[in-house]
């Protein structure tokens, strides 16, 4: 009996690296997508197990967060317009999975990259960019099936392992093609198009570039990447900050980073935002925690105001820092 010819995808989850994996099931090709986890992006998460569910595949969830996280600090093929090293990362999960393909039998990758789509990282000049920093014999094994017919014909299609005449040349920042196929194949609840790597985003970046600066851009500093994901950040000075509550979700996070920060300040009899203080904060630092605290807490016509500092409910006055 000849054995089936298997492919590892590169999954997100999304729709374009969803479509990749239906085309080349079209084929009877089996596939395993590979979700590849670091501080920030990827992970178990619900939108991604579901549509694993629907297109049939075995999704593996890969955790590479202390290397991804060297390739953030240091990026031989530089950053985008944030701190995202989109072409480093790219290669970097090719890499990756290339060495899972003889544990899970398979003789090549595929993903869901658009010619065009995104202009820094995915024109030609990058993707080809990309096959290279993978290395030199795994970059031929690399099938982008949405537009492998406008890029250099690779080892699968030569020797007839998946048919090049059944891909696509999807190109550009349109999402017609895409759409017209969801429909053609019945695919539902498949998540909108956008990022997912926080990486990208402005604001997020800002924060992290500060922790770059303050020498904390350094995998056992992960949880400083968590708790700047949330609410208020102020930057006290070097290696100390201040990270405040916006909303329940943003409490309720930073409370589960608590153990990492020097003070931990939380509503008591008025609610308010969670406060982390991390480094060796000053009384005067500690104090202005506190203010922060009076200042966003809901206290309004209150002369003075609960809060829970360190475990012990404390009585402070309403200040207004505007």
């Amino acid at each position: 009996m000849v054995e089936k010819m298997k492919a590892l995808a590169l999954f997100s989850g999304g729709l374009d690296s969803s479509l990749a994996i239906k085309l080349v099931q079209k084929q009877g090709i089996e596939v395993v997508a590979i979700n590849f986890v670091s501080h920030f992006f990827g992970g178990k998460n619900e939108k991604a197990d579901n549509m694993a569910k629907q297109l049939g595949v075995k999704l593996e969830y890969i955790d590479f967060s202390e290397i991804h996280t060297e390739l953030v600090k240091n990026h031989p093929s530089g950053r985008g317009k944030n701190m995202n090293p989109c072409i480093d990362c790219h290669a970097l999960m090719f890499e990756k999975a290339g060495e899972l393909l003889e544990e899970y039998g398979a003789s090549f990758l595929i993903s869901g990259e658009v010619l065009g789509q995104r202009p820094m990282s995915q024109n030609f000049s990058s993707l080809n960019r990309v096959k290279k920093l993978s290395g030199k014999e795994l970059g031929k094994l690399i099938v982008r099936p949405l537009c492998a017919k406008l890029l250099p014909i690779t080892k699968p299609e030569e020797l007839g392992w998946i048919d090049r005449e059944q891909l696509l040349d999807i190109n550009g920042r349109s999402r017609k093609v895409q759409l017209e196929l969801v429909e053609k194949w019945g695919i539902v609840e498949y998540p909108t198009p956008g990022g997912g790597c926080m990486l990208t985003e402005p604001n997020y970046s800002k924060r992290l570039k500060t922790l770059e600066e303050d020498g904390f851009l350094e995998d056992k500093f992960s949880h400083l990447f968590h708790l700047v994901k949330r609410g208020r950040f102020f930057r006290l000075e070097k290696g100390k900050y201040l990270f405040v509550g916006r909303e329940k979700e943003d409490n309720f996070k930073l409370s589960e980073h608590k153990e990492y920060g020097s003070l931990y300040i939380a509503g008591a009899g008025t609610p308010g935002p969670a406060i982390v203080g991390y480094g060796e904060l000053t009384e005067d630092q500690i104090k202005l925690a506190q203010n922060l605290f009076s200042r966003y807490s809901q206290g309004k016509g209150k002369k003075k105001i609960q809060m829970v500092m360190d475990e012990k409910v404390v009585d402070i006055d309403i200040v207004d820092l505007e």
